[in-house]
């Protein structure tokens, strides 16, 4: 059965909307992130860190990507756009997807990314386990 998390943009976010293209951004700007990471320890921890590769399908375009697993640890994890409706108005959020046959290191990688995420973005973090975060400033 598959499984989400979600990162909500709320008041007091960083952003209030995100295209896929941004996401595509912070994705390469994490990449970049542990790249340095890596050279800084002197051993390849890019791979080690963030073992996919980005991947689009036509049926998914200007919704969502997925991150394709580059060895048999890992598999997929798919990242989406929508939004919900509030008391504000309409709130944006990013979904991570783990689908059908997602193994552990699939989750583990994308709890990682959701956090580094939500912690830049400053949004609310629902995790794959139901346990909420707060990255956003709140009163």
């Amino acid at each position: 059965m598959s499984q989400s998390a979600f990162l909500y943009l709320v008041q007091g976010s960083t952003v209030q909307s995100l295209t896929l293209d941004d996401m595509k951004n912070w994705l390469n700007r994490y990449q970049d992130q542990v790249t340095k990471t890596g050279e800084q320890l002197g051993w390849n921890y890019a791979e080690a860190a963030f073992p996919y590769t980005l991947e689009t399908k036509a049926e998914g375009e200007g919704i969502w990507f997925y991150l394709k697993g580059r060895n048999e640890l890992y598999r997929t994890i798919v990242v989406g756009l929508g939004t919900k409706k509030n008391e504000d108005g309409d709130m944006q959020y990013v979904q991570i997807v783990l689908p059908d046959g997602s193994t552990h290191g699939d989750k583990a990688k994308a709890n990682e990314f959701c956090k580094y995420l939500a912690r830049h973005l400053q949004a609310e973090l629902h995790l794959f386990n139901g346990r909420i975060m707060y990255f956003n400033p709140r009163k």
